[in-house]
């Protein structure tokens, strides 16, 4: 198969990426290790992604959001956040800022269907799955995909693959980062007292817990903790963990029960130290990992995949190259230093709040506390939380007013 743009990984990134540049009818191969899935977005998902409004907006503008069924998408209006050693608390509310909500809750299974959908209606975009990369050739002005089974070449390929990304790693692109030396136990549960359409996050010694609302008065937990209490909350008896969860929590989301199962994976950073090279460039967890306390990962992601969709149109539109590594560059400038900085934040979030020095955890609740206080600090800290400061891509502006198919027709330089 000949292509455009190869992307290697069809998770939300790489697929909205695909759907990004299908719609601006460029040829798109997505190379997929998984193969389709039977199960269908009806059966749930224990993992969520928390979408900020930029995110909704990028969706929006290129026709996925109107895939999602209404009853699977948990809007959230306000956010509230305490520390367990003391009395610190913040509370935040969209209509401080005027928007209709927060974020957005969508089971990760339900967000992959509403994306597939979309990506059927495009004619330019195929898959290729299951695959798995394994070798990539520079060949003049296109690329030769290795694969498992076959070949495929293309001008660019894209690296969506994850934090393992084999792509990153044949095209000689360093890494640095670490393990926080924690795990994120995740799990859905009834409240008795309802969530009041509010994501609710505590910092707890071994970690902060986030309960992020669902429909049906249900919550998606994240539980940030050591490996050997993750392990044990994964094993106990339901009854069990459900009262080491309301112990942790406290009254303020009454009785909950769990449903389903849980599971728990390790959490690490990670910084690609380039995010393009020659007909190469990442994208995702490909390029950066962060900590999910403010739930950052996959609108990153997004943010990454609406940037380099627009610099391909950009540099399609300009007779250029789009796999020189020189007209690739604009696209790293303008994300390194805007993940990097969440990165950074994240990081510095994670040491903070994981100190356990008693001084130190009297001067984060005063800090919580005066911050409560002052609507211009709030206002700020919402602004970073979605996404909505240094500069959104266009991709994330369009999905908010007027006719975002049209806007995308005139952002890629095609028409009819």
């Amino acid at each position: 198969m000949n292509c455009d743009v190869a992307i290697v990984g069809g998770g939300a990134v790489g697929a909205t990426l695909g759907a990004a540049l299908g719609a601006a009818r460029m040829r798109v191969a997505l190379i997929e290790a998984r193969p389709p899935s039977s199960g269908g977005a009806q059966q749930g998902d224990v993992r969520v992604s928390a979408l900020t409004p930029a995110s909704r907006a990028i969706l929006a503008g290129l026709g996925i959001w109107s895939h999602l069924a209404p009853e699977r998408v948990s809007a959230f209006t306000k956010m509230h956040v305490w520390d367990q050693p003391g009395r610190g608390e913040i509370h935040f509310d969209a209509a401080e800022v005027g928007i209709p909500a927060l974020g957005y809750i969508v089971e990760n299974r339900v967000l992959a269907a509403a994306i597939e959908a979309r990506l059927s209606e495009l004619e330019s975009v195929s898959w290729i799955r299951p695959a798995r990369l394994q070798g990539v050739r520079l060949k003049g002005k296109s690329v030769e995909l290795d694969l498992d089974e076959g070949r495929a070449g293309a001008s660019l390929v894209v690296g969506a693959d994850g934090s393992g990304s084999r792509t990153r790693e044949l095209a000689g692109i360093s890494r640095r980062g670490g393990d926080f030396g924690q795990r994120a136990v995740v799990a859905t549960l009834q409240t008795g007292g309802g969530h009041g359409n509010t994501a609710w996050q505590r910092f707890l010694p071994r970690g902060p817990l986030a309960l992020l609302p669902l429909c049906g008065g249900r919550v998606s937990i994240v539980w940030s903790t050591e490996p050997g209490h993750a392990m044990r909350l994964c094993e106990m008896h339901r009854s069990a963990f459900e009262a080491e969860l309301e112990a942790a929590v406290g009254e303020r989301l009454g009785r909950l029960r769990l449903e389903g199962g849980r599971s728990s994976f390790a959490l690490c950073h990670l910084r690609a130290e380039r995010y393009v090279a020659e007909r190469v460039a990442l994208v995702g967890d490909a390029a950066h990992t962060i900590h999910p306390l403010a739930g950052q990962g996959v609108n990153l992601g997004l943010l990454d995949a609406a940037a380099l969709a627009e610099e391909l149109f950009r540099t399609r539109a300009a007779r250029r190259d789009i796999g020189l590594r020189a007209n690739l560059r604009a696209y790293e400038r303008g994300r390194k230093g805007h993940n990097h900085l969440v990165h950074g934040t994240m990081v510095a979030f994670h040491l903070l709040f994981g100190a356990e020095s008693s001084t130190i955890a009297d001067l984060r609740n005063l800090g919580l506390r005066l911050a409560d206080c002052s609507t211009p600090l709030k206002r700020f800290f919402m602004r970073f939380a979605g996404a909505s400061f240094g500069g959104l891509p266009e991709l994330a502006r369009i999905g908010l007013a007027g006719d975002p198919v049209a806007d995308l027709d005139a952002l890629s330089g095609e028409r009819g």
